[in-house]
Order: structure tokens, then sequence, then C-alpha cells
């Protein structure tokens, strides 16, 4: 199934290279490019793209308020978007994962990591580009934890647990289930049924509440 993608970026040259790289892809087709924030939500709420591909800083409507209203805690149909910028600055990083992003790359990461993070993010994983990921879980691993965060409806079994553990520490469904021993279906499962219990929609938000509650 070919991967659809709406890339948003300010600058022509930019969106230029980046549906370059992704039509290369095999598997991959951009269906828009558009130049703001505001386009970016309308062309993506009518084509309804597998991925949105955002950059952070954009005339009328920015990427982090532009992945909130396409990927937000109050959509109740979220978006797969990855979030992508120049600015590599920690406040751009969570904000954008707040917001609801499944990714977030710089855009100096290069065509392999790109399409990785599309994949990713069209297969309900999440990618955060290396250069940034160390730094991001640091920033998670030094924060007291939230205890006001609520508790899952039900008790997490030893392998929900498990598999729990791994995404907080960044790892993929595939690193997931060579790391386990499990098959990619039973992986899928059991991040279904944690989203379930803990009330979060995407891996990102799973990772944050195991920070958050001190379970990683």
């Amino acid at each position: 199934m070919t991967i659809r993608v709406l890339v948003a970026d300010d600058q022509e040259i930019v969106r230029t290279g980046l549906r370059t790289i992704l039509d290369a892809q095999p598997g991959i087709q951009v269906v828009a490019d558009v130049a703001d924030g505001e386009r970016a939500v309308s062309e993506a709420r009518r084509l309804l793209p597998d991925v949105c591909l955002l950059d952070i800083r954009m005339p009328r409507l920015d990427g982090v308020s532009a992945t909130r209203l396409l990927a937000g805690p109050d959509v109740a149909e979220p978006m797969a978007v990855v979030v992508i910028t120049t600015f590599d600055l920690d406040e751009n990083v969570h904000a954008a994962l707040r917001a609801g992003a499944r990714g977030f790359l710089l855009k100096d990461g290069g065509p392999a990591l790109l399409a990785q993070a599309v994949r990713a993010a069209a297969d309900g994983d999440a990618l955060i580009d290396p250069a940034v990921t160390v730094r991001l879980l640091a920033h998670f691993a030094r924060t007291a934890p939230d205890r006001s965060r609520r508790p899952p409806t039900a008790p997490l079994t030893r392998r929900e647990t498990e598999v729990l553990r791994q995404v907080a520490m960044g790892r993929t469904n595939s690193e997931i289930c060579a790391d386990l021993h499990l098959g990619l279906s039973t992986v899928k499962t059991h991040l279904a049924a944690i989203m379930a219990k803990t009330g979060t929609r995407n891996r990102v938000e799973v990772a944050r509440w195991a920070y958050e509650t001190g379970v990683s």
C-alpha cells in the first residue's frame, strides 16, 4: 500500500527537496505540498493523507499549532504527524510531542531517516531524530514522576509492562519483537491494551506516561 504524505514548509526549495526525496522512495507518494500551517490543516482534512510532514516555523499557523489541530488531545481521529525543523531546541521537541506529533526530525537528518520516519508514523510507530532522542529521554528521566497522572484503568500484565518499558526506551515494534521474542501482531495487541488502560493514543504518549508515572 502506498503511503500518502502531505508536506508543509514555507520555503519552496525545501518543499521541492522533500517531495523529490519522498517521491523517490518505493511505496511513498507526496499528495500535496503547502506553504503555511493553515493550508496544511485544511488540505490534510480534505485529502486525509497517511502522514503529515510539518515544519515547525510557518506563517499563519506554526507547525505545533497545526499538529495540535490535526493530532491533539481533542481530535477524535488524530492523524500521523511528523514535525521537521532546522532548529534543534528542546522546547520545540517537547511542544511538538505534547501537541500529538508522532515523530520529530532535523532537516539535515538525510533521506534515509526521513523515509524511515514517514514509514514509522504510517505504521503507528514513533521516530525521533537520534540527535535529540538521548537528550529527550534524559529530560523525561530527570523529571520527577507525575503522580497526578491517571493510573491505568486495569493493572498491566507482566508482558504489557515489558512492552511499555521497551516503548519508553524508544524501541520500534520490530525491535520489540526481536528483544522480547514476540510476533508483530502480538506486540501490537499488547500496545493497544496499554493505550486503552493508560488513556494514551500513540506510543509517544505511552512513553511519556511511563516516565511521568515512574513505570520505566
